[in-house]
């Protein structure tokens, strides 16, 4: 993805996203799904410091005579309001709540909410969704100025929060948008999706220190010739069912054992196996411990899972 804004810490020029949508769900159900599969990843990355942030924009209709009001009363203050909001005054006046211009905040704390202007049925839409989230005990913050910035949105608006990066605190957003697909063309289908920013998580797990350590490479091998690669990769995979919390490299893009051992040098790993004209005549497989001097053995392809369990141990470590 790419931005036209300057670019900021946290809000680059060029960015990547995880997005999730569905279409063809009409009810609130289906936001509360997205909401527990964001909630469920924070928890699994142990990220604690971020919040939900909620709002429900209604109809369009609904909107639409929303903003004749707040547009109305914005102009009433316009004097007030800083040279971005008096541009957005009449192209899109909802964003002018988001501000954070806190010379402002008193104009917009008094500015008509948006909810008072909803029907009983798109206010019992978002009761529900607030419902289900106090069933699960989801903590939620309902922000009335919370508004996104793309008049595609319809209903619920949502944005996961934190305090660790500064003004560019949303890692995830998103809502329903039921009238995307027929202003781009197509049908008119229900819709609803969000997006992490996967930049901002990275930045917020720094922030954190909750990065993972760097996975060590244990095994790297190493083949020469296209047969070799073959017994290779099937050897490798051997290994990975036998120690599946083992790391095992398996060389690819070709080259001589010379550019190969190099580039199993820079993996870190422990050891290599090495397989070549010799080793598929003979069955075996030439084992080179890369930390112990260079030192180099025979093992046979049949024992080699029983020769990698009695190194491990050996190491003091668990055979997976």
């Amino acid at each position: 993805m790419f931005r036209h804004e300057k670019p900021q810490e946290g809000r680059y020029r060029q960015f990547s996203q995880l997005g999730v949508e569905a279409f063809g769900f009409a009810e609130s159900d289906i936001e509360f799904e997205h909401l527990l599969i964001a909630h469920r990843l924070w928890q699994d990355l142990g990220i604690t410091d971020v919040a939900l942030q909620l709002n429900t924009l209604g109809t369009l209709e609904e909107r639409t005579n929303y903003k004749a009001t707040l547009v109305k009363y914005l102009e009433s203050h316009k004097e007030g309001l800083d040279e971005d909001s008096q541009r957005r005054l009449h192209t899109n006046p909802l964003r002018i709540l988001d501000s954070k211009n806190p010379d402002m905040q008193s104009i917009l704390t008094e500015a008509p909410k948006l909810m008072d202007s909803l029907s009983q049925e798109s206010l019992a839409q978002f009761k529900r969704l607030c419902a289900l989230l106090d069933e699960v005990g989801i903590a939620y913050e309902i922000n009335p100025h919370l508004v996104r910035g793309l008049d595609y949105y319809s209903h619920t608006v949502y944005e996961w929060v934190t305090q660790s990066l500064g003004a560019q605190g949303t890692v995830c957003a998103g809502g329903r948008y039921d009238t995307l697909v027929s202003q781009l063309g197509g049908r008119k289908n229900s819709a609803v999706g969000f997006a992490i920013g996967i930049d901002r998580i990275v930045l917020l797990l720094e922030k954190l220190k909750l990065l993972p350590e760097p996975q060590v490479t244990d095994i790297y091998v190493a083949a020469l010739g296209e047969k070799a690669q073959m017994t290779g990769f099937k050897l490798a995979e051997q290994i990975r069912s036998a120690f599946p919390l083992r790391q095992v490299k398996m060389n690819c893009g070709g080259g001589n054992f010379g550019s190969q051992m190099k580039r199993a040098d820079r993996s870190g790993a422990t050891m290599a196996i090495l397989i070549g004209e010799d080793e598929l005549a003979s069955n075996t497989v030439t084992l080179k411990y890369l930390r112990n001097e260079g030192q180099q053995i025979q093992v046979a392809q049949s024992d080699l899972i029983k020769h990698l369990q009695s190194e491990f141990c050996a190491d003091g470590a668990s055979a997976q």
